[in-house]
């Protein structure tokens, strides 16, 4: 079945047969606007993403379903990096009216499958027709104790820098996307990335963080948005990124410039003073998570990179720019 004989609000109804009733959602679906009850004495943190078929993108790499769960995900990371709990969401969706309903079907299961595992109720959204492809949009509100909000304004020099997980896998993955792979570790990392919420949670609700951001843009450039918002600069070890080892595999003998530049990994990226560093290694042990120190939060302004022999190290780029002349699309 085509979408076009559907029609728009058989897919509105067939959404909404499938989304889970929720407290923190007393209307939803079905009126011209949601009502939402927030919890007594939080603040409301919304974040909102959109993803373009050829540009953010192609649904020739990977199926509808993991399409779905990305485009969720990756709004529930800037939750995350707040230290939010994810609570509702909204789904702005542009489609072809040729567009088969498997494609449909599978990139809705996806994101309800995500919704579903954090949490996050689908309280509303739009759709409409596109004359080109794909077009989705999402808002994500979570909630915080406003003490307990995680911003990028807090680092001041001493602070150490912090990564979880592992970094430059989802670039190497588009890569290898780009030449013709289609299933693999690093190319699940960026077709279907993990939102670190537990982590981003716990850590702000220990209070042990100065600042916070996600990997989105890669390390240098996030980096430096917490620079920028905290007037500071910072000092990044190479020597000391994490990486995965089918990362390390296929970027010899030069692993540093796609981990520092790539981006799209959505890890937590963030700050502490070093005598939470036991604590911070607790949380995340618990978690299963990795977690490591790759550099310091410095007086000045800017991110300097030192090599493994303590040169330093200037990346081929500092990170993705969507309106930067040099920019490529981001096709996953």
């Amino acid at each position: 079945m085509k979408l076009a004989e559907l029609g728009e609000f058989g897919l509105i109804d067939r959404i909404a047969s499938r989304v889970a009733a929720s407290p923190s959602v007393p209307l939803g679906i079905g009126d011209d606007a949601a009502a939402l009850l927030p919890t007594p004495g939080t603040l409301t943190l919304i974040t909102c993403d959109m993803l373009l078929e050829g540009v953010h993108f192609d649904l020739s790499f990977g199926n509808p379903q993991a399409l779905g769960r990305k485009s969720l995900a990756v709004n529930l990371s800037d939750l995350a990096a707040m230290g939010a709990h994810p609570r509702q969401f909204l789904l702005g969706i542009a489609l072809p009216a040729d567009a088969s309903m498997d494609v449909v079907e599978g990139f809705m299961a996806g994101i309800l499958e995500t919704a579903g595992r954090y949490g996050v109720t689908l309280a509303g959204g739009d759709t409409c027709a596109s004359k080109g492809g794909m077009a989705i949009s999402i808002t994500a509100l979570g909630e915080q104790r406003p003490e307990l909000v995680a911003k990028r304004s807090g680092a001041s020099p001493g602070d150490l820098v912090f990564v979880t997980g592992t970094v430059g896998d989802a670039a190497v993955g588009l890569r290898l996307l780009q030449e013709g792979a289609r299933d693999g570790y690093l190319v699940s990392r960026q077709l279907d990335p993990q939102p670190r919420v537990a982590a981003g949670v716990a850590l702000a609700e220990a209070g042990v963080l100065t600042a916070m951001i996600d990997v989105s843009d890669g390390v240098l450039a996030d980096l430096g948005h917490i620079c920028e918002e905290s007037g500071t600069g910072a000092t990044v070890e190479a020597a000391k990124l994490p990486f995965s080892d089918e990362y390390r595999e296929i970027t010899q003998p030069d692993p540093y410039g796609l981990a520092l530049s790539g981006g799209e990994d959505y890890e937590l990226l963030f700050c502490a003073r070093g005598e939470n560093r036991p604590e911070i290694e607790r949380i995340c042990r618990e978690l299963g998570l990795r977690v490591s120190v790759i550099g310091e939060i410095a007086a000045g302004s800017g991110v300097r990179v030192t090599g493994p022999g303590g040169a330093e190290y200037h990346p081929p780029k500092k990170g993705f720019d969507h309106f930067a002349p040099s920019a490529t699309p981001r096709k996953s």
